[in-house]
């Protein structure tokens, strides 16, 4: 719900959320403003309905991961969007991250790169280290994970692109580590990509937009404490200056 919302919230126009079908209604009555498929929750079973396939095919950007739980039900995910998205290009978060690594590839049909958003935790994973081997140096960190996965990468505001291009997003508060940040900052750059961005200028621009609303609520409420749906009301403002 917080990854739509930062959709909506950065202009992506049109919304469609594949959720679990056990909670398919109570989404599309919370968020009245998107479409809801609801697909299967086995493994074997959740491509099984035309309407996820559908909604992938017809769909600018993808994102998977956020609001996964299940690292079977999140590779399977994660394969068909890879099979049925064509072009557009893609975002992963959260389990969709873990499930990578039993994908040997990211890119479908000379789809542009994939985004990949990922904490401490998911990106010592994704290099296959322990969290406490990662690099201190999170420029080395973002290139790494984007080298190795040919990937665009946002790691803790830096973004590298996969030939090694780094943008260093100051500033940025502790709060952004509030529970659900992560999915508006994955939300914020589907969204992006929808409109149309490349896959590295919305990763940045996504980012930007993220630690930007984190300053404004620190500044206003304090640096820790805000909420990341609180997060998710700046954006707006914050595109629109950038705008004009």
């Amino acid at each position: 719900m917080l990854a739509g919302l930062a959709a909506l919230r950065v202009g992506a126009g049109v919304l469609r959320l594949g959720v679990p079908e056990s909670v398919a209604v109570v989404i599309a009555t919370a968020i009245p403003e998107c479409g809801v498929t609801g697909f299967i929750e086995s493994p074997s079973e959740c491509w099984s309905r035309d309407g996820l396939g559908q909604a992938v095919e017809d769909a600018d950007a993808i994102l998977v991961g956020p609001g996964l739980d299940d690292i079977d039900v999140s590779v399977a995910l994660l394969k068909g969007a890879l099979k049925h998205a064509r072009a557009a290009p893609l975002a992963f978060d959260a389990f969709a991250l873990g499930a990578l690594s039993r994908q040997p590839g990211t890119r479908a049909n000379g789809q542009h790169p994939p985004v990949l958003s990922p904490n401490r935790a998911e990106a010592a994973r994704l290099l296959d280290v322990q969290p406490d081997e990662l690099d201190d140096d999170t420029n080395q960190v973002a290139a790494a994970i984007a080298r190795q996965w040919d990937a665009c990468v946002t790691f803790q505001n830096v973004v590298s692109s996969p030939a090694g291009q780094i943008w260093d997003i100051a500033s940025g508060h502790s709060g952004l580590g509030t529970s659900g940040s992560g999915d508006v900052l994955a939300g914020a750059i589907v969204g992006l990509l929808a409109r149309g961005a490349e896959p590295s200028q919305a990763a940045v621009w996504g980012t930007y937009a993220h630690v930007t609303a984190g300053d404004r609520l620190a500044s206003r409420i304090g640096p820790l404490g805000y909420l990341a749906r609180e997060l998710i009301d700046e954006i707006p403002a914050i595109l629109a200056e950038l705008h004009s």
